[in-house]
This record gives C-alpha cells, sequence and structure tokens, in this order.
C-alpha cells in the first residue's frame, strides 16, 4: 500500500502548516492592539499623518506644487519594489529549469524534510506567488497614488468623492497596497528557506515574526 501525501511530506507539512499559523496568529495580535490602542502600529500613525497631510494640502492655496513632488517620491518606491518583484519571479523561474543540477545543493542540509521533486515544485511555486502578489501590490499601489495626484489638486465640489476625506482614503488605500507588497516580500523569507528544508523555514518564521514586531510597534 502507497503511503498517503502526509506521510509522504509529514515534516514539510507540519512545518508550513506551523508557519503560517505563526504569521497569521501575529497578525492577529496586531488587530487586537490596534483596537484598544489605534497607534500601536507605524501604519496605524501614518495613516492619521497622510489624512493630516491631504487636509492641510486642500485647505491650503498653493499647495499644489508640494503635493505633487510629494506623490511622486512616493510613487518611486513602489515602483522599484515591484520591478524588484518581477527580477525576482525571473529569478524563481530560473529555479525550475534547474532543479536537477541544484538538488543536491539545496538538499545537503535538509536533515527531515522530504526531497521529491514534486515538493520542490510546489515551493518554487509558492515562492512566485509571494512575488506575483507583492508585484500586484506594488502596481496597485502606484496607480492609486497616480489617482490621488489628481484629487488631491482639484476643488473639493464632490463631497462624496473629492472631499479631503476622500482623497485621504484613497490615499491610505494606496499605502495599504504598498503594506501589502512588503509583508510578501517578509513572507518571501521563510518560503525561500522552505528549499533547504523545514527546519530552516520554522526558524526563518520566527526570525521575521520577531523582525515584523520590532518594525510594525510605533515609538511612544
Amino acid at each position: 500500500m502507497g503511503k498517503t501525501v502526509f506521510e509522504l511530506f509529514s515534516s514539510d507539512l507540519t512545518s508550513f502548516a506551523f508557519s503560517a499559523t505563526l504569521l497569521a496568529a501575529y497578525h492577529l495580535f496586531l488587530r487586537h492592539k490596534l483596537r484598544t490602542d489605534p497607534a500601536y502600529t507605524i501604519q496605524a500613525v501614518n495613516a492619521t499623518a497622510r489624512a493630516a497631510w491631504v487636509e492641510g494640502v486642500m485647505s491650503k492655496a498653493g499647495q499644489e506644487v508640494l503635493a505633487v513632488q510629494t506623490l511622486r517620491n512616493a510613487i518611486m518606491g513602489p515602483t522599484f519594489l515591484g520591478s524588484t518583484a518581477v527580477l525576482l519571479m525571473i529569478g524563481t523561474l530560473t529555479l525550475t529549469g534547474q532543479g536537477d543540477k541544484l538538488e543536491h545543493t539545496w538538499h545537503a542540509l535538509n536533515i527531515i524534510g522530504a526531497v521529491q521533486r514534486e515538493l520542490w515544485l510546489v515551493k518554487i511555486l509558492l515562492l512566485l506567488l509571494d512575488f506575483l502578489i507583492a508585484f500586484m501590490c506594488f502596481a496597485q499601489a502606484v496607480r492609486l497614488f497616480i489617482h490621488v495626484g489628481f484629487m488631491i489638486n482639484v476643488p473639493a465640489c464632490d463631497p462624496r468623492r473629492n472631499s479631503p476625506q476622500a482623497v485621504a482614503a484613497q490615499l491610505n488605500r494606496a499605502g495599504t497596497y504598498h503594506w501589502m507588497g512588503m509583508r510578501a516580500y517578509y513572507f518571501a523569507a521563510p518560503l525561500a528557506f522552505w528549499l533547504f528544508g523545514p527546519h530552516f523555514m520554522v526558524a526563518a518564521s520566527v526570525v521575521a515574526v520577531a523582525i515584523l514586531h520590532h518594525l510594525d510597534r510605533a515609538l511612544n
């Protein structure tokens, strides 16, 4: 009788489940903390600052150049990161054609994990999907930043679509997409270490959560 999928890949599946649960639990922890302290994370502080910035720019005349320059600087970040995501996708696809050559090297430190080629392809596919999500998020961030560049310089004639609150909401949506793209980059680290073995994935996930908590926590 042949072995089941869990029996063949038990170590890898367990490590993947642990890592996914750890990352999900951390973000649920952040969500809980934000309910009691709206300024707990730097993302929440930045969202408040962006809304105040839009209010200040749209309430004073002569701020058009400042708004365009600031949004242009904001666009440069996701543009560079999105282009980098494309390069990483190309590099990941290159690994699929060199699996036979790199198999022994990648598995040299794989003590407890499975070494079947099917699992290797699944790992590569997940890493590729992660970079694709990062690219799409950064592309959406650029799109919304461009929209805000037009909206912020138009008189607030429509309270629903062009008020400072509506423009700030679009700007914060762009910030959220940028945050999601960066999260995809951070999640790529455990997936990349998974190529070396499931125990490396667990270790990378723990380190990633520790780093994220340090980066997410707003300074008091």
